[in-house]
Protein backbone atom coordinates (compact mmCIF):
# COMPACT_ATOMS: atom_id res chain seq x y z
CA UNK A 1 0.00 0.00 0.00
CA UNK A 2 1.12 3.14 -1.00
CA UNK A 3 -0.10 6.55 0.90
CA UNK A 4 1.62 10.42 -0.31
CA UNK A 5 2.70 12.38 2.44
CA UNK A 6 3.05 15.35 -0.09
CA UNK A 7 1.11 18.34 0.62
CA UNK A 8 -1.27 19.14 -2.27
CA UNK A 9 -0.66 22.39 -3.32
CA UNK A 10 -4.10 24.43 -5.08
CA UNK A 11 -4.09 27.72 -6.36
CA UNK A 12 -6.38 29.15 -3.30
CA UNK A 13 -3.06 26.87 -0.90
CA UNK A 14 -0.28 29.24 -3.26
CA UNK A 15 -2.17 32.25 -2.62
CA UNK A 16 -3.09 31.82 1.16
CA UNK A 17 0.52 30.75 2.35
CA UNK A 18 2.45 33.66 0.03
CA UNK A 19 0.07 36.30 1.98
CA UNK A 20 1.03 35.01 5.21
CA UNK A 21 4.62 34.19 4.98
CA UNK A 22 7.49 35.49 2.31
CA UNK A 23 9.39 32.08 2.97
CA UNK A 24 6.37 30.21 1.15
CA UNK A 25 7.88 31.08 -2.46
CA UNK A 26 9.06 28.91 -4.98
CA UNK A 27 11.03 26.04 -3.86
CA UNK A 28 9.57 26.60 -0.40
CA UNK A 29 5.87 26.32 -1.22
CA UNK A 30 4.32 23.21 -0.04
CA UNK A 31 6.50 20.03 0.57
CA UNK A 32 10.09 20.25 0.32
CA UNK A 33 13.62 20.51 2.16
CA UNK A 34 16.11 23.26 2.07
CA UNK A 35 18.86 22.46 0.19
CA UNK A 36 21.18 24.12 2.48
CA UNK A 37 24.23 24.29 -1.13
CA UNK A 38 24.12 20.19 -1.13
CA UNK A 39 23.07 17.93 -3.45
CA UNK A 40 20.68 15.65 -2.25
CA UNK A 41 21.78 11.91 -2.52
CA UNK A 42 20.16 9.07 -5.28
CA UNK A 43 20.34 6.78 -2.18
CA UNK A 44 18.39 9.23 -0.14
CA UNK A 45 14.94 8.22 -2.79
CA UNK A 46 14.36 4.94 -0.83
CA UNK A 47 14.91 4.87 2.71
CA UNK A 48 13.58 2.86 5.99
CA UNK A 49 11.26 5.33 7.73
CA UNK A 50 9.56 6.09 10.75
CA UNK A 51 6.87 7.90 11.92
CA UNK A 52 6.65 9.12 15.72
CA UNK A 53 3.04 10.38 16.84
CA UNK A 54 4.06 13.11 18.95
CA UNK A 55 0.73 14.92 19.10
CA UNK A 56 0.42 15.21 22.93
CA UNK A 57 3.88 17.11 23.49
CA UNK A 58 2.22 20.77 23.80
CA UNK A 59 4.01 23.83 25.45
CA UNK A 60 7.71 22.85 24.99
CA UNK A 61 10.47 21.03 22.21
CA UNK A 62 9.69 18.19 21.53
CA UNK A 63 12.56 16.10 22.92
CA UNK A 64 14.58 12.49 22.76
CA UNK A 65 12.04 11.40 25.82
CA UNK A 66 9.05 11.26 23.79
CA UNK A 67 9.75 8.96 21.57
CA UNK A 68 12.15 5.44 21.12
CA UNK A 69 14.82 6.22 20.12
CA UNK A 70 16.02 2.22 19.85
CA UNK A 71 13.23 2.80 16.81
CA UNK A 72 15.98 4.59 15.09
CA UNK A 73 19.00 3.90 12.86
CA UNK A 74 21.16 4.59 10.42
CA UNK A 75 20.06 5.72 7.03
CA UNK A 76 16.15 6.26 7.88
CA UNK A 77 14.03 9.00 6.81
CA UNK A 78 12.52 9.92 10.79
CA UNK A 79 9.44 11.93 10.72
CA UNK A 80 7.03 13.44 13.73
CA UNK A 81 3.35 14.07 13.56
CA UNK A 82 2.48 17.39 15.51
CA UNK A 83 -0.88 17.36 14.39
CA UNK A 84 0.14 20.47 13.49
CA UNK A 85 -1.01 21.11 9.63
CA UNK A 86 -4.31 19.49 10.44
CA UNK A 87 -5.05 21.92 13.49
CA UNK A 88 -3.72 25.28 11.61
CA UNK A 89 -4.10 24.12 7.85
CA UNK A 90 -1.33 24.91 6.14
CA UNK A 91 -0.68 28.74 5.14
CA UNK A 92 -2.75 30.10 7.62
CA UNK A 93 -0.54 32.93 9.93
CA UNK A 94 -1.11 30.49 12.94
CA UNK A 95 0.78 27.71 10.96
CA UNK A 96 3.77 29.67 10.17
CA UNK A 97 3.98 31.83 13.43
CA UNK A 98 4.14 29.38 15.99
CA UNK A 99 4.82 25.95 15.70
CA UNK A 100 5.76 22.59 17.19
CA UNK A 101 9.83 22.36 16.76
CA UNK A 102 12.11 19.30 18.16
CA UNK A 103 15.03 19.95 20.98
CA UNK A 104 18.30 20.32 19.14
CA UNK A 105 19.39 17.51 21.73
CA UNK A 106 17.14 15.16 20.05
CA UNK A 107 18.24 16.62 16.44
CA UNK A 108 21.92 15.69 17.31
CA UNK A 109 20.71 12.15 18.82
CA UNK A 110 19.20 11.46 15.18
CA UNK A 111 22.41 12.63 13.59
CA UNK A 112 24.35 10.41 15.26
CA UNK A 113 22.31 7.39 14.79
CA UNK A 114 22.99 8.60 10.94
CA UNK A 115 19.72 9.24 9.87
CA UNK A 116 19.14 10.73 6.15
CA UNK A 117 16.09 13.10 6.84
CA UNK A 118 14.26 13.91 9.22
CA UNK A 119 10.79 15.20 8.44
CA UNK A 120 7.87 17.43 9.76
CA UNK A 121 4.11 18.39 9.32
CA UNK A 122 5.12 21.67 10.19
CA UNK A 123 6.94 25.04 8.64
CA UNK A 124 10.31 23.16 10.13
CA UNK A 125 11.82 21.68 12.94
CA UNK A 126 13.03 25.01 14.33
CA UNK A 127 11.41 28.54 14.53
CA UNK A 128 12.92 31.66 13.39
CA UNK A 129 16.25 32.54 13.38
CA UNK A 130 17.36 28.97 14.71
CA UNK A 131 15.47 27.38 10.93
CA UNK A 132 18.37 27.95 8.52
CA UNK A 133 21.36 26.90 11.01
CA UNK A 134 19.83 24.16 12.38
CA UNK A 135 19.14 23.00 8.63
CA UNK A 136 22.68 24.27 7.66
CA UNK A 137 24.06 21.71 10.77
CA UNK A 138 21.81 18.54 9.94
CA UNK A 139 22.95 18.99 5.94
CA UNK A 140 26.86 19.54 6.92
CA UNK A 141 26.39 16.03 9.04
CA UNK A 142 24.68 14.17 6.27
CA UNK A 143 20.88 14.90 6.57
CA UNK A 144 18.26 16.36 5.37
CA UNK A 145 14.86 18.53 6.92
CA UNK A 146 11.51 17.90 4.72
CA UNK A 147 9.53 20.25 6.30
CA UNK A 148 5.58 20.31 5.67
CA UNK A 149 4.24 16.70 5.28
CA UNK A 150 0.84 16.08 5.40
CA UNK A 151 -1.04 12.72 5.71
CA UNK A 152 1.17 11.57 8.65
CA UNK A 153 -2.08 10.19 10.83
CA UNK A 154 -1.94 6.99 8.16
CA UNK A 155 1.38 5.91 8.68
CA UNK A 156 2.81 6.75 12.31
CA UNK A 157 3.67 4.05 14.57
CA UNK A 158 3.60 1.21 11.51
CA UNK A 159 6.47 -1.02 11.13
CA UNK A 160 8.48 -1.84 8.02
CA UNK A 161 8.17 1.36 6.02
CA UNK A 162 9.91 2.58 2.96
CA UNK A 163 9.97 6.43 2.34
CA UNK A 164 10.10 7.50 -0.95
CA UNK A 165 11.66 11.08 -1.70
CA UNK A 166 12.00 12.52 -4.81
CA UNK A 167 12.92 16.31 -4.88
CA UNK A 168 12.52 18.20 -7.93
CA UNK A 169 15.61 18.40 -9.98
CA UNK A 170 15.96 22.30 -9.70
CA UNK A 171 19.42 24.09 -9.51
CA UNK A 172 19.90 27.50 -8.05
CA UNK A 173 17.30 27.07 -5.52
CA UNK A 174 17.51 27.24 -1.59
CA UNK A 175 14.68 25.01 -1.68
CA UNK A 176 13.00 22.23 -3.76
CA UNK A 177 10.01 20.60 -3.60
CA UNK A 178 9.75 17.01 -3.21
CA UNK A 179 6.78 14.27 -3.50
CA UNK A 180 7.29 11.58 -0.42
CA UNK A 181 5.55 8.58 -0.48
CA UNK A 182 5.01 5.88 2.04
CA UNK A 183 5.24 2.18 1.22
CA UNK A 184 3.77 0.10 4.16
CA UNK A 185 4.58 -3.95 3.70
Amino acid sequence: MLVDLTLEVTPLLEKTARSNSTHASFGHLGTHFDVMDKTFPLEFTRRGGRVFDVRGVQGRDISAGDIDLSLVGQDMFVAFWTGHMEQKGYGTPGYFQKHPQLDPVLIDQLLLKGVSIIAIDAPGVRMGAEHTPMDRHCADRGAFIVENLANLCEVAGCDGLVIHTYPMRFTGLTGLPCRVVAELA
